[in-house]
């Protein structure tokens, strides 16, 4: 066996239908006293009704949230935090929300205070079970990981993902395959990630054909949120390869829908790293096949369950711009990190084509 260390990362997990029930409960176990509840504008109602729950224990709610966090919004909301004497945060809502709850708790890190976390997720992102923060600036988004932003505790509740829409659905728990699907061939992966990143990708694929058939099944929507915390575990605990690297990039440079891209582009980075990790892609074709959908190579596997569920499968249908290509493969290549194949300029500028013109990887 190929040798690897394996650390805990301390998160308390509350699953299941209902569970929003005890998120007075979670915070009352932190010790805070105010919360600021955190949202995006379209998810607003929803605060207020997490607000209306912690009664006296909300501080107040800031429903600015933004894709990507520009570094505008995560000022606005560290001012907000300190205006109203907040202790904490509750974010409820997807990886834009966490990840603004994050940037508060990074700059009260720096300042060595405390500011926990409680995440309510409503997608299937994942990051609520990472310490990775990311804050975009003058086009360029940045990202780090810090110990003391990863959430104090998680409450998945399926009830509240079942007005996800459809569409989102899909591409939301393909964001979460493709964070198992790197953590297969992470430099410093461990046997139990392996493990994980393998249930979590069957799980995401089994819950997509009933979710198709009826966006308001529960216990689809219960495998799905579950598929989404294990891939999300994952993510937290082994490093990012090509794929998040590039993703990030057309992300905060591009302003590109973040689940979006991670659909479009994974298949096209797993054929890029195929020669490279073999076993890794034997356990994604393994996890997929046994959802029900056999194939004869992962990247083709992760393409075909996207197109099959109506996902985008082109980065033109999803806003980028054909002479943002070039810049896009620059970016890719300025800094190296780990990957299982090294990174080439040419080839992932063949890479971004591909992913451009939706070809079915080979």
């Amino acid at each position: 066996m190929t040798p690897f260390n394996f650390t805990a990362a301390p998160a308390r997990v509350v699953f299941g239908t209902g569970s929003l029930q005890h998120l007075v409960r979670e915070i009352e176990a932190l010790g805070a006293h105010r919360a600021l509840v955190l949202s995006t504008p379209e998810q607003a109602a929803s605060a207020r009704r997490v607000a209306e729950l912690l009664g006296s224990r909300a501080a107040g709610v800031y429903a600015e949230a933004r894709m990507h966090v520009p570094i505008e919004t995560a000022r606005g909301a560290r001012e907000e935090a300190r205006r109203l004497g907040a202790d904490c945060a509750v974010a409820i809502g997807g990886g834009s929300t966490t990840g603004l709850g994050k940037a508060i708790a990074l700059e009260a890190a720096g300042g060595t205070v405390r500011f926990p976390i409680v995440a309510i997720p409503t997608t299937y992102a994942g990051s609520e079970m990472t310490p990775i923060w990311g804050l975009t600036e003058g086009g360029v988004k940045k990202t780090g990981r810090d110990p003391r932003v990863l959430p104090a505790a998680v409450i998945y509740d399926p009830e509240l993902t079942m007005t996800l829409p459809l569409g989102l659905t899909v591409t939301s728990a393909l964001n979460a395959i493709a964070h198992a699907a790197e953590g297969l061939y992470a430099h410093d992966g461990n046997p139990v990630m392996s493990l994980m990143a393998e249930e979590g990708i069957r799980a995401a694929a089994a819950a997509l054909p009933p979710l198709l058939r009826d966006a308001r099944d529960l216990e689809a929507r219960s495998d799905a949120l579950y598929a989404a915390w294990l891939c999300g575990t994952v993510l937290g605990n082994v490093a990012m390869g090509l794929h998040h690297k590039l993703c990030h990039t057309l992300g905060g440079t591009f302003d590109l829908p973040h689940a979006e891209v991670h659909t479009v582009v994974l298949p096209h980075v797993l054929a890029y790293n195929a020669g490279a990790a073999a076993a890794a892609m034997a356990r994604v074709v393994r996890a997929i096949a046994s959802a029900g959908r056999p194939a004869a190579s992962a990247p083709r596997a992760v393409f075909d369950l996207a197109r099959d569920h109506g996902a985008p499968t082109a980065l033109r249908e999803i806003g980028m711009p054909a002479d943002g290509l070039d810049r896009a493969a620059d970016l890719a290549v300025q800094n190296q990190y780990p990957n299982p194949r090294p990174l080439e300029r040419a080839a992932i500028r063949e890479l971004l084509q591909r992913a451009y013109e939706g070809a079915r990887p080979d």
